[in-house]
């Protein structure tokens, strides 16, 4: 009797087994699967990831300094604040901001903006940054010079760059960034955020699982988002009183900019001295200096950005062609006329 039990139990447990590698073989994702565990699956390189063995490293203090510039240490006191001048919200949203992550179509993100009450910003959402394969792309390094090149492929020198230099606040310390770098993990993509169709899915599936071209792969899962976002500085329209004139513009669209772009920073001085409203004194101002060559003239502003002024640490970045696009810039103008009028 007790050589039957013990077998029985034998082979209940080899079933057992054989369920569980037959589990671990088979790979199903859906619309919450890492992106990043995907690939690292198909045998691309490992992302960059936190060290979460140093004291005081966690997800909920990177996203206290994130969002608020502050957080408490290892040992429970408040840090000083990583900048008096802006928090990374001020520039970045911590969402999804664009429709089809394979683009970086300013209007398209405009009006996806709008559908889930977004800011619509300068700098590229930081959901899904840890995905990421290069930083600072494009122009900026008209901007920052060198400073961009150790951080082009490395998440941490360009966290620290934008600490730094686009917030003008302190350097994180090690634990800081590390916990920065965990909350950024949060907002890793995930599968359900690409428009990737059946066919696509099912031959990713089949790669991870052992039945398909795993370089293939890796490459058809990576061309569903960008793997870095586009920078192109352009200048102002050569005469600002006429603008560009050969774009047809459309004030109900300069409305969305005004309301989700400009109020972001500008209502009741959020992040800026200069301050803007819905009254005819806000427009009119605006409509006043529009050709000329001033700081609030928002042909310069939005291409050529702002530096601090005395006593005003603050300053506004400018937008490049894939975050505001001319014709957006048209739009605007010809909200703040209508309004002004």
């Amino acid at each position: 009797m007790n050589k039957i039990i013990i077998v029985s139990i034998a082979v209940l447990a080899n079933i057992f087994l054989v369920s569980l590698r037959y589990e671990d073989a088979t790979y199903v994702f859906d619309e919450n699967t890492s992106i990043a565990a995907t690939l690292e699956k198909l045998g691309d390189q490992a992302y960059t990831k936190p060290d979460m063995s140093i004291p005081g490293v966690s997800a909920e203090a990177g996203k206290e300094l994130m969002l608020y510039g502050i957080t408490k240490g290892p040992k429970g006191k408040k840090v000083a604040k990583q900048s008096k001048h802006f928090v990374c919200t001020s520039c970045h949203n911590v969402v999804k901001e664009d429709p089809d992550l394979r683009s970086a179509d300013p209007q398209a993100r405009l009006i996806y903006a709008k559908e889930n009450g977004l800011p619509f910003l300068q700098g590229t959402t930081l959901y899904g940054a840890v995905n990421r394969t290069s930083f600072y792309n494009g122009d900026y390094e008209k901007k920052y010079g060198d400073l961009v090149k150790p951080a082009r492929n490395n998440i941490r020198e360009a966290i620290q760059l934008c600490a730094v230099e686009c917030s003008q606040g302190r350097p994180l310390n090690e634990w800081e960034m590390e916990s920065v770098l965990a909350f950024l993990w949060t907002l890793e993509l995930k599968m359900g955020d690409i428009q990737i169709n059946e066919e696509d899915a099912q031959e990713i599936s089949d790669a991870v699982n052992g039945g398909g071209n795993e370089k293939e792969a890796v490459d058809l899962l990576k061309s569903y988002y960008l793997q870095g976002s586009p920078a192109t500085f352009v200048r102002p329209p050569d005469n600002r009183r006429t603008g560009f004139n050969d774009i047809q513009a459309d004030p109900e669209n300069g409305k969305l900019v005004y309301n989700l772009s400009c109020l972001h920073c500008h209502e009741e001085g959020r992040y800026a001295f200069f301050k803007l409203d819905d009254s005819k004194y806000s427009f009119k101002h605006l409509d006043k200096h529009i050709p000329r060559y001033t700081r609030y003239s928002m042909y310069q502003v939005s291409r050529w950005g702002t530096s601090p002024m005395a006593g005003k640490e603050t300053y506004m970045p400018n937008y490049t062609l894939e975050r505001l696009s001319n014709q957006q810039l048209e739009d605007l103008r010809a909200y703040i006329e209508q309004k002004a009028d």
